[in-house]
């Protein structure tokens, strides 16, 4: 038997040993959800007989699930402060209501209209965090409350009607897609080049800080694997847009919410706050963090971006109903856990949300074009919720 003294523990480790030190495993599982995406993808290709990846089809996939996956944006960051937003859907409902009548009925431009319903969101959110952050009632039972509330203010406005008739310009936001070249469209192929570029770029400059902070980075292969398969997707994604109607305006905006909302859980002080009253709560209250504050804010957060979903939705619809919106909180709350959230909280990210977005429109898509019955398939996806929370829990249990 060898024992190591105390000198010894002190010496410095050999270069070879030192240089692995710094190279950082890749997780895979972290990359589960992302793999689950592909093997549903290609099985429902090979299920439809390539119909999954129709130009058509892949247009329809961004615009029909865009309101999913900006809900999911805000719902991980309410999740991962330990907290659930239930009111999400009747707060779609509610503010959709007030842009058509702002455009309708009130004589707005359709741009100011946009503009309300973002302020009106914001305004809904901060009455919601003011009753979790400053006066202490659970977020459950508020938006509880919440979501009781704004179906029955989006009952008021519409009379139990529907607004329609609204601006071309309003309405492209939803369904319009950027003016096209021809077939194929270049100005797509060449947002995606210039996008996977910047990806690129962006990459490489972040391990490089980790070098020149002497951190642990990823392996040069991983690295090279890993921004190579993001590459492809984009390059085929636009270039399967390029021969359909182009580049879709919802999708512009998506990407812009989720390079801002990475940058802000992932690199901003805010960020961090968030992620550290989910993980432990007296630990940051004790590190100094102003979780009221922080509270408060998540919320007026996922009001905003709940007001943009009511925008994108109603300008898809092309008319605010009050029944709009329903079930929208279930499918956002999913795709959060589907995308690697924890129950707990302090776990999730903004780009694993939309992968679990993905994965729950990917099932609507291919399911209805293999006729898939309605109820069978609010049975499938109940099943891989069900299945993403215990591979989550699994996981957990694992790293302990």
């Amino acid at each position: 038997m060898t024992t190591t003294t105390p000198e010894q523990a002190k010496a410095p480790l050999p270069p070879q040993a030192a240089a692995a030190k710094k190279r950082r495993r890749v997780d895979l599982r972290q990359y589960g959800i992302l793999a689950a995406l592909v093997v549903i993808i290609l099985l429902f290709q090979v299920l439809t007989g390539g119909r999954l990846l129709y130009p058509g089809n892949i247009s329809n996939l961004i615009q029909q699930n865009a309101y999913v996956l900006i809900l999911a944006i805000g719902m991980v960051m309410v999740i991962i402060a330990g907290h659930i937003d239930l009111s999400v859907g009747s707060v779609v409902a509610a503010v959709g209501a007030i842009a058509a009548l702002a455009m309708n009925d009130w004589g707005m431009p359709w741009w100011a209209a946009v503009v309300l319903s973002l302020v009106a969101g914001a305004l809904i959110g901060a009455w919601q965090g003011f009753w979790v952050a400053f006066v202490g009632i659970p977020a459950f039972i508020v938006t509880l409350a919440g979501m009781l509330v704004f179906r029955g203010v989006a009952l008021v406005l519409l009379t139990g009607g529907t607004v329609s008739g609204l601006p071309r310009p309003f309405n492209a936001i939803g369904s319009g897609a950027l003016p096209s070249t021809g077939t194929p469209d270049l100005l797509t192929l060449g947002i995606g080049a210039l996008a996977s570029i910047a990806l690129v770029v962006q990459q490489l400059k972040g391990r490089a800080d980790l070098r020149r902070l002497d951190l642990p980075r990823e392996r040069m292969g991983s690295f090279v694997f890993k921004n190579a398969v993001a590459v492809f997707a984009i390059m085929y994604l636009c270039y399967l847009l390029a021969y359909s109607r182009g580049l879709p305006i919802i999708l512009i905006i998506l990407a812009g919410l989720v390079m801002a909302y990475s940058f802000l859980l992932g690199r901003t002080v805010f960020g961090r706050h968030i992620y550290a009253m989910g993980g432990n709560l007296n630990a940051a209250m004790m590190s100094g963090v102003k979780t009221r504050w922080v509270n408060f804010l998540v919320f007026v957060n996922m009001g905003f971006l709940a007001g943009l979903a009511a925008v994108v939705s109603t300008a898809r619809a092309g008319g605010a109903v009050a029944s709009a919106g329903e079930g929208f909180e279930l499918d956002a709350i999913a795709a959060v856990f589907i995308g690697g959230a924890s129950v707990q909280g302090g776990v999730g990210t903004v780009v694993g949300a939309v992968i679990g977005g993905l994965v729950m429109g990917v099932l609507n898509q291919g399911l209805s074009i293999l006729s898939v019955d309605a109820a069978w398939q609010q049975i499938i996806k109940g099943l891989v919720l069900l299945l993403a929370v215990v591979f989550g829990l699994s996981r957990k249990r694992n790293a302990r």
